[in-house]
């Protein structure tokens, strides 16, 4: 009785909101119906390594041809969402605006993902430690810990280390984001043991150009990992505009373009 009196308080007090547009609701689940609208959601028949749209009759598992051309490190992308206003925004709050909820908002559609896996291991991308002095914490731990709460999937957080600090990679070629992560994670040598022969699922935020996943799975399959899936809450729509400025995880400030 106490605790439902509670409730009722609270919510008086501070009434359930939308996580993107601060709407108030009358449950604290979801999003409010005119952000509902507005997210897109990947299909999952594109390519098999990038999510690219593939020609109709293309047979299940098939890869469009830049990455029959170019092969990712990584074994594909489980997206809850396109990116875009509202998966932003959403992001921004929890990185930017200090909203630890907001990884339980991430960890609500990208559970059912992580459920395709139930034998992987949960490994956060990680910050490099200056970077994670000045902020504070590591939102893609938030939401490894927050998708775990759901799925019973383990954590791993210490698989993978950033070994030095890395540039934005907003802007630069495919051959310049590759120079610029050469060498920037590693696998500690006491972990190897932990991850030979399994699966990680690689979770991030935001995934853009792809090249800090590619890093992360080449240091992780040299270190033993069977494959590398990368579990993130938005991507950048593989088969969009080339010409979009897109900012990269680290870059996501408000007003960023």
């Amino acid at each position: 009785m106490l605790d439902r009196l509670w409730a009722l308080v609270r919510d008086y007090a501070l009434p359930p909101r939308c996580p993107a547009c601060l709407a108030v609701m009358a449950t604290a689940d979801g999003f409010c119906p005119d952000c509902w609208r507005q997210l897109g959601f990947p299909h999952g028949a594109g390519c098999a390594a990038c999510g690219a749209d593939l020609p109709d009759g293309a047979q299940p598992g098939s890869r469009c041809a830049p990455c029959l051309a170019a092969p990712p490190d990584h074994d594909g992308i489980h997206a809850a969402l396109y990116y875009g206003p509202v998966a932003r925004g959403v992001a921004i709050r929890l990185k930017h605006g200090r909203r630890p909820a907001m990884a339980r908002v991430m960890a609500g559609l990208m559970a059912g993902h992580a459920a395709r896996e139930p034998d992987a291991l949960l490994v956060p991308v990680p910050l490099h430690r200056w970077r994670l002095w000045r902020r504070g914490f590591n939102q893609s731990l938030l939401i490894a810990r927050a998708i775990a709460r759901r799925t019973g999937h383990r954590v791993a957080p210490n698989l993978i280390v950033r070994r030095r600090a890395t540039p934005l990679l907003r802007g630069l070629g495919r051959r310049a984001r590759h120079k610029a992560l050469r060498g920037a994670f590693a696998v500690p040598s006491e972990c190897r043991a932990e991850l030979a022969g399994r699966t990680v699922l690689l979770v991030d935020d935001v995934h853009t150009s792809g090249a800090t996943a590619n890093g992360c799975a080449r240091a992780l399959k040299r270190a033993g990992a069977a494959r590398v899936v990368l579990l993130c809450w938005a991507r950048v729509r593989p088969d969009g505009p080339e010409d979009q400025d897109w900012p990269e995880a680290g870059d996501m400030r408000p007003g960023a373009a």
